[in-house]
This record gives structure tokens, C-alpha cells and sequence, in this order.
């Protein structure tokens, strides 16, 4: 019904070698890997600071892992390549270095896992001031962002899936990563993971608790709409949706070389997401560590690794955000970091310029 909206991605995980049939369409990558990664996702590897593995393993608050450039450089100037930082030593990748993170909430849905994480993102070879990029597995010439980019989470049912829809949003200080795990008539993996809001930043994409910094917490959460979403009716237990596209104009050359112009999405931006689903069952700690030394993380270091530990200091119910709040419109809206915008070619040619979506199932089917 909406084939812009219906994207495969190109950039895709290893083959998997139990069935996936347990898993609504969409949802498993199909493929080799990236020709930088390990064959599987595996934890234990090497220390080897200049490695381009883009192999990305999102599995608790200790383990996990973001994509950052190579070397000191903006994310705008190096989208095509960037290579994965991890928490632990795991998948070939760089290591992130105790104390970078100041800052992490680390999210699992029915529909998803996300983090959220502050802290100096210098230290991942990021400009300092940069205000960053989007990062998804289908970029602006469907090879993906970076290319060879591949992501994994074990936290479905324990084995190491391989994620069709991802996104990734960092900058300097902030970034927020969604793997989507779960789909169905109403929602797809690729709607929940609608990467092609690159201009509104995280706190609009992927709504959620942002007044973490200082502190580390795991919870269980609601389930967002997808990014752009805005439920307007409900008939007989049917839910319409308006959806946003973000605006944009340029040019694009055809394959005959001509030049035309383009504008697509609406001018009247949201301040906000609908609504921020709410959490609950955090788990706080108090920072997170991998414990290797940080001598062996300097640019080139190699080496073993060691065990990685999260201290826990307390556990809870408390959510940190409820739902139903309509979003306000205007010609603006100020957004934390993560800010992203930063492709001004011709890649917004291809988002649907779409106004409504209805007929769609109640909002319970979420659950």
C-alpha cells in the first residue's frame, strides 16, 4: 500500500542458522555479513583500537555497542564508514574506554530494545561540537549507513539475532540507538525503526526517560508509535493515523543527467512525539566499566580483554515517563543533540510525502 514505506534493507547480518520463522517478516536479517565483521557475534575478542568491524551487539547496559567515526573526524563526513565501539571486548571491535559514557538508560520493549546514552564521545573520535548524523541499514544509497554495518541482539530469546531495522542518532555527548525486534499487521520492524526523520533528533524518534545523565538504569517500557506517528480517530475500534514527513528540497540528477527539483514532507514541524511511553522494573547502577586498562585503549593498542561489571546500587518499579500527551505543532522545535542534519543531497527524494494512514488495527494489537 505505501512502497516507499516498504524498504529491505542492503545491509544485512549473517545467514542464521536457526529457522526465523518464529519471528514475524521483516524482523531477521538475511545475508553474509559485513566483509570487516566476525563471522558471529562473539564476546571475548581482541583489543585492536584501529579495527573496522561494524559489527554492533546490543544486548543489556554493559553490553553493547554504537558505531563512531574511525578516526577524528564529524559523522557527516564519515557515515559511510563508520566502525563499531563496544562496551566489552566483543565482535573484533574498538572498546569504549571507562568513564566515556556519564550516562545510560537501556530500554526493552515488545517491539524493540533502545539506549540512550550521554558522555564525551571525543574520546570515539567524534568532533568535539558536532552535532552528528543518523545512522541506519539503508543510508542514502541503500547500501547503508555505514556499509557493512550489522546489528545484533540476544535479548528476544537469548540467541544472537540479527536485526533487520535499526537506527542509530549520535553526536558528541548523546546518542540513541533502537533495534527493532518484533512486528505485526499494523506495525512492521520497518515503521518502528522509520529512519528517515534524520532532522529531529532523539528525543522526537525515540521517546523516552532524558534525564538520566549521571545515572545508569535498565527498565521495561511501553511501546512508542512509530516516529512520525499521530493517532487521529478511532472508529469501531480502528485507529487512523496522520504521519509526518520531514520537509525537505533539492535537486536530483536522472539517469538521463538531467536536473530536477524536488520538495517533499509538510512545513509545520511537531515540538514533540505524541507521547512517551512510560517505564517500569528499572534496575539502577551506578556506572558501568569493562575494567581493561586504559593505557591498552589508546589509538592502536592491542591486547586481551577483561571482564566487563556493572554495580548495582538498587532496583525499583519507578517508571520514568508516562503516556498521552498530544503533541503541539509549529514552524520549529528546539531537540537535545543528536540534532541531526546533516545529508542535503538528493536522499530525501525517495521519502513519501504521506498525509494519512488509516484503516489501520487498535492500539492494543501493540501488545
Amino acid at each position: 500500500m505505501f512502497p516507499s514505506l516498504l524498504v529491505t534493507s542492503l545491509a544485512v547480518v549473517y545467514a542464521r542458522a536457526q529457522t526465523s520463522s518464529s519471528f514475524p517478516a521483516g524482523v531477521i536479517a538475511t545475508g553474509t555479513q559485513g566483509v570487516t565483521n566476525p563471522a558471529t557475534p562473539t564476546l571475548g575478542t581482541s583489543i585492536n583500537q584501529t579495527s573496522y568491524s561494524r559489527l554492533l551487539s546490543v544486548n543489556s547496559i554493559d553490553d553493547f555497542c554504537i558505531f563512531a567515526p574511525p578516526y577524528l573526524a564529524n559523522i557527516s563526513d564519515t557515515e559511510q564508514i563508520e566502525v563499531a565501539w563496544c562496551t566489552q571486548a566483543r565482535n573484533d571491535a574498538r572498546v569504549i574506554p571507562d568513564g566515556t559514557i556519564t550516562g545510560l538508560s537501556f530500554l526493552k520493549t515488545d517491539f524493540y530494545v533502545q539506549v540512550y546514552g550521554y558522555g564525551d564521545f571525543t574520546k570515539l573520535n567524534i568532533v568535539d561540537g558536532d552535532y552528528g548524523g543518523e545512522l541506519d541499514p539503508h543510508g542514502a544509497t541503500g547500501n547503508g549507513n555505514p556499509i557493512g554495518g550489522n546489528v545484533t541482539t540476544n535479548i528476544v530469546d537469548g540467541v544472537d539475532e540479527p536485526i533487520a531495522e535499526w537506527m542509530l542518532y549520535i553526536d558528541y555527548n548523546q546518542f540513541c540507538l533502537r533495534a527493532c525486534t518484533n512486528a505485526n499487521s499494523t506495525y512492521s520492524a520497518a515503521f518502528m525503526c522509520w529512519h528517515e526523520l534524520d532532522e529531529m533528533g532523539c528525543e522526537f524518534v525515540m521517546p523516552g526517560n532524558y534525564d538520566y545523565n549521571g545515572t545508569f538504569e535498565s527498565c521495561d517500557a511501553d511501546v512508542a508509535y512509530p516516529p512520525g506517528w499521530y493517532p487521529t480517530a478511532t472508529v469501531d475500534g480502528t485507529t487512523s493515523f496522520s504521519t509526518f514527513a520531514q520537509y525537505a528540497t533539492g535537486y536530483y540528477t536522472g539517469s538521463d543527467g538531467s536536473t530536477t527539483s524536488y520538495t517533499v514532507g509538510t512545513t509545520v514541524t511537531p515540538s514533540t512525539a505524541y507521547f512517551t511511553p512510560s517505564s517500569s522494573n528499572c534496575v539502577t547502577t551506578s556506572s558501568i566499566s569493562n575494567g581493561i586498562d586504559l593505557a591498552s585503549l589508546t589509538s592502536g593498542a592491542s591486547g586481551s580483554s577483561a571482564t566487563a561489571t556493572a554495580k548495582t546500587t538498587g532496583s525499583g518499579t519507578t517508571g520514568t515517563g508516562t503516556a498521552s500527551s498530544s503533541a503541539s505543532t509549529g514552524s520549529s522545535a528546539a531537540f537535545r543533540n543528536a540534532r541531526i542534519g546533516t545529508n542535503n543531497s538528493g536522499q530525501y527524494f525517495a521519502i513519501g510525502l504521506i498525509s494519512l494512514i488509516s484503516g489501520l488495527v487498535a492500539i492494543g494489537l501493540l501488545h
